[in-house]
């Protein structure tokens, strides 16, 4: 089938679903969005964008112009289907895949013989099986007449289009003729390498890949605890154990958070608990580093006002779960700020320089919280925070954005 006579369905058009429906769209093949939220439906559907990321505003303009990415509220009939929904987890760290359920339930009844099914979500090993099963449950007639493979993505927020084109991707059917449909689909949008294996080894390989990251992470996220105890500055101790040629520690944070980091490795936990001993320990650190800021905020803050007579104001910079972007999922740095407003011990300002409004909570100007902060928390490296004056502030730095770490750093 070739590009001109072949349509996709995209279920989910959030921070991975619309960046690659647009991405597939740009080769001129239609692409029928869809996603459960109007407000989202609606604005594609203007030629807008309702997230944050370079370059996707006018990709999704010009293809919404040129008719070949529409969004709606509900699946049309297509060729290929694309599933790129939520999977978060649920109760003690379990695995919660209704959404992948629910989306392919919306499927079934459009489902033909021949047609190509794709789960994109990053799932627990064995989900696209559990998806085939449901689907012959609702279609018994359609059983051995289908394609189904699993293909992860595996990109960074602020880089989503290149990569999306760019990065290898591994792709597993739950056989070899639907392994050879799914790489024949890919093999139209994507530059990079395309990798051969079966749906549960791509399954696994997603959740090493974040449950890797989320290791190293750990250590420098451990390695900043030992580091304050100890009265050692952590930026310069790293930069200077980076300068061995096999050593490569990663910068410290508030904390893990997004979609992937965040919750993959836990996906293996549930599964493997008797042997995910690492995976396990390092989650519980980086969720522990969230709560040792939280605690040295705090403790900041009660010096103060033993030292000030008075409560002081914290500016809290950063919501986000990582620089440069406005994707709140899973963000340590959020939690941290919801946790201060709710104990409602001190004036907090929080500061969220990639997005307008949240949830009832007032953002303010960096620049006002600054001037009005007694003690400036940094919680994320945004790239407008680097150049600013903390002279004669109280600074907590869980991100490395201040000159003074600069001047450790050349």
């Amino acid at each position: 089938m070739t590009t001109n006579d072949q349509k996709v369905v995209m279920m989910g058009l959030g921070y991975i679903g619309l960046p690659t429906a647009a991405l597939i769209a740009s080769k001129k093949i239609p692409v029928h969005g869809v996603d459960v939220n109007k407000d989202v439906v609606n604005t594609i559907n203007k030629g807008e964008i309702h997230i944050v990321e370079p370059d996707l505003d006018g990709l999704v303009k010009n293809c919404v112009e040129r008719g070949y990415l529409i969004a709606d509220t509900q699946p049309c009939e297509a060729d290929v289907y694309l599933i790129a929904v939520p999977t978060p987890f649920k109760g003690d760290y379990e695995p919660d895949i209704s959404y992948v359920l629910k989306a392919t339930e919306m499927l079934c009844p459009k489902l033909k013989e021949g047609d190509l099914v794709i789960l994109e979500s990053t799932s627990p090993v064995g989900t696209t099986e559990k998806m085939a099963e449901f689907i012959w449950s609702k279609r018994p007639e359609l059983k051995g007449a289908l394609y189904l493979a699993y293909c992860p993505e595996r990109v960074l927020p602020g880089n989503v289009i290149y990569e999306l084109e760019h990065n290898d991707r591994v792709i597993g059917g739950l056989d070899k003729v639907s392994t050879q449909h799914a790489i024949a689909f890919y093999r139209q949008f994507v530059k990079g390498k395309l990798h051969k294996t079966n749906a549960r080894t791509a399954e696994m390989c997603k959740l090493v890949e974040n449950s890797s990251r989320d290791n190293s992470i750990a250590f420098a996220n451990e390695l900043s605890m030992i580091c304050d105890t100890a009265g050692i500055n952590v930026w310069e101790l790293i930069d200077l154990a980076n300068r061995h040629p096999r050593v490569n520690i990663l910068s410290p944070g508030t904390g893990v958070g997004g979609h992937c980091i965040a919750v993959d490795p836990w996906f293996i936990v549930s599964d493997f608990p008797e042997e995910a001993k690492i995976i396990r320990q390092s989650r519980e650190i980086n969720n522990y580093k969230t709560e040792w800021a939280l605690e040295k905020i705090r403790s900041s803050a009660f010096k103060f006002q033993a030292e000030n007579g008075r409560l002081p104001k914290i500016a809290c910079m950063g919501l986000a779960f990582k620089p440069d972007i406005d994707d709140l999922r899973e963000s340590p740095a959020l939690k941290l700020v919801s946790e201060l407003l709710t104990a409602d011990e001190f004036e907090i300002l929080p500061v969220e320089p990639n997005i307008k409004h949240f949830q009832g909570i007032d953002l303010y100007p960096y620049a006002q919280a600054m001037e009005e902060a007694d003690i400036i928390v940094f919680l994320v490296g945004h790239r407008e925070f680097f150049d600013l004056d903390v002279e004669d502030k109280i600074v907590l730095n869980f991100c490395g954005v201040t000159k003074v770490v600069k001047e450790y750093i050349q």
